[in-house]
């Protein structure tokens, strides 16, 4: 593979990728995204071309015109902008008319089965980057109480429940409660929405959707995660080890331990 396509969102996702992807030798063709992408990614891809979210069709032609039979997916897209801020072309129409929902992985999936029936592959997006992956156990010096334990428990039932329906794929909790379930806001939002009802405390459960297709969508956390959670004095933060991205995990460890907040990685239901 001396060439690898790269469907770009926002975030520091697709730059890290770029990233590893030169060091391993490979031609980077990105395609990124108006209004989402870094700018900064151009620097780091060897070409860059620039769509409107929806754009299907042309996105597909360039990588047809480029040579590209391989890409990945990396970093997110607002869901927001489903309502009313996209400027689809015909076939990104076309792929939209046939979905009978709106869920996060049928519409990847749909994106990914247009992409292959054209010849082009999508890998998994962590292709290169396993050391971003959450490893197992304790990540900061302080641990979760035992009622936090407690809490996490209960939130990673809620969290592999919502993520079945394919809703989200966070929660917040509190004693056993459910304080937010994330939906089409995002982490953050439902992060503020449930820690502000509680006051203080709140803990945060992140995981992975059951038969979660690992070309796109994994959980990710970073440094805006935390300062997040600090907003609304959150003390734990339990995600699941081996299926989340932790993006500067040296950044994240060191902010939340300066806040006091705990974070676990988990490989199953604690």
């Amino acid at each position: 593979m001396g060439k690898i396509g790269l469907i770009a969102g926002n975030g520091m996702f697709p730059i890290l990728f770029a990233r590893a992807a030169k060091q391993k030798g490979l031609e980077v063709i990105a395609i990124a995204h108006e209004g989402e992408t870094l700018p900064e990614l151009a620097q780091c891809v060897d070409s860059i071309s620039w769509i409107k979210v929806g754009q299907l069709g042309k996105l597909i032609s360039i990588f047809k015109e480029q040579g590209v039979r391989d890409v990945l997916m990396a970093g997110g897209i607002k869901k927001t902008r489903l309502f009313g801020n996209t400027l689809p072309d015909l076939r990104g129409m076309a792929l939209l008319a046939r979905m009978i929902h709106k869920k996060d992985d049928s519409l990847l999936r749909a994106v990914a089965e247009d992409l292959e029936s054209e010849g082009i592959m999508v890998r998994e997006s962590t292709m290169y980057l396993d050391n971003l992956l959450a490893p197992l156990g304790t990540l900061t010096k302080k641990k979760p109480s035992k009622d936090e334990l407690r809490d996490i428990e209960f939130g990673w039932q809620m969290a592999k429940a919502i993520g079945k329906l394919d809703i989200g794929q966070t929660v917040v909790v509190k004693d056993q409660a459910v304080l937010a379930v994330e939906a089409i806001e995002g982490t953050d939002e439902a992060i503020r929405r449930g820690g502000s009802l509680c006051g203080k405390g709140a803990v945060v459960v992140k995981v992975c959707k059951p038969n979660q297709d690992l070309r796109f969508d994994l959980p990710a956390i970073g440094r805006g995660t935390i300062q997040t959670m600090m907003e609304v004095k959150a003390v734990c933060l339990a995600v699941e080890a081996g299926k989340t991205i932790i993006f500067e995990q040296d950044e994240v460890v060191r902010e939340a331990e300066r806040a006091g907040i705990a974070i676990i990685a988990l490989q199953d239901q604690p």
